[in-house]
């Protein structure tokens, strides 16, 4: 069975001005338990990642302040967040749902967090509305206890992985690979192992064949036995930051394309979200949805 990762906690309120994004942590599992897709079995509640994984990937004093309420007013404004217990209690269960999502997959094939892809995080710092790097912390836990050997990080979102890039810089043992928007957040680009950066305006047709073209051979190069697949949907013509041009329907083929290129490579992958800010909350949580359905249908 295909599992996911959600806490009621994922979608937790924030002051005004900071609750849409939330909301579709909400909303996704609520339809796809609606209309079928999944049932509560489906999902896990994960607990909260210990310090000491959480100190495998980030410097103790930025983690001591997020603990004890101790970042700075331009901290928190780089974050875009104001700081609370709450708050960081949702990032270490987020970044546990990664976690725990990864064994699942090394079971199943695939297992999705409902959050995550929290790739703007670096080891001293947050940044991007991301507080800590669930996806790292993952990675240097999975090596760590020597459950993969080689991972290959696919991060789609229309940002750039920045934070991931810098963290796994110095990792052989992992490959970042970001295809992302050249004119977009982050305006300094760290350096992945392979940047892809399209220019403001690329179609469904365009996207898709760069894609096509980069994937297959780059998993024949890395021949990872371990993927962590970040899948934001602000790639949409319709999102409010994202600068491409890129249908409902192209972006469902994206997610298709990986999941099918690695099931065929038998690797297993840990999908995260990532963003979405279309101006209608309908389309982030369907967009999203089509994501949950194609796994479950590939892989279930």
């Amino acid at each position: 069975m295909v599992k996911i990762a959600f806490d009621p906690i994922y979608a937790h309120p924030l002051p005004e001005g900071h609750r849409f994004p939330m909301l579709k942590y909400e909303l996704i599992p609520k339809q796809l338990v609606h209309e079928g897709t999944c049932t509560d079995a489906n999902f896990f509640n994960p607990s909260s990642c210990p310090i000491d994984v959480v100190l495998l990937t980030h410097d103790q004093e930025y983690l001591n302040k997020l603990l004890k309420q101790q970042l700075s007013a331009s901290e928190q404004r780089r974050i875009g967040f104001p700081q609370s217990p709450e708050l960081t209690e949702r990032e270490l269960i987020i970044t546990q749902g990664t976690i725990e999502a990864s064994f699942h997959a090394l079971e199943n094939g695939v297992a999705l967090n409902v959050a995550g892809g929290t790739h703007h995080a670096f080891a001293e710092r947050g940044e991007g509305f991301c507080l800590l790097n669930d996806m790292a912390i993952a990675a240097n836990y999975l090596l760590k206890h020597e459950h993969c050997s080689k991972i290959l990080i696919i991060d789609l979102d229309v940002h750039q992985g920045n934070g991931t890039a810098k963290l796994m810089e110095n990792e052989p043992r992992v490959f970042t690979f970001s295809m992302h928007g050249a004119t977009n957040y982050p305006f300094h680009k760290e350096q992945s192992d392979l940047d892809i950066g399209l220019k403001d305006g690329t179609t469904s047709e365009a996207y898709l064949s760069i894609l096509h073209e980069t994937l297959p051979n780059l998993i024949e190069t890395v021949k990872p036995d371990f993927a962590f697949y970040l899948a934001g949907v602000d790639i949409l013509s319709t999102d409010k930051f994202g600068k491409l041009q890129v249908s409902m329907e192209a972006c469902k083929q994206r997610d298709e394309f990986v999941f099918t290129k690695l099931k065929e490579h038998h690797i297993p992958v840990t999908v995260t979200l990532g963003g979405g800010y279309s101006p209608e909350l309908k389309t982030i949580v369907e967009a999203h949805c089509n994501t949950f359905r194609l796994a479950l249908d590939l892989f279930d």
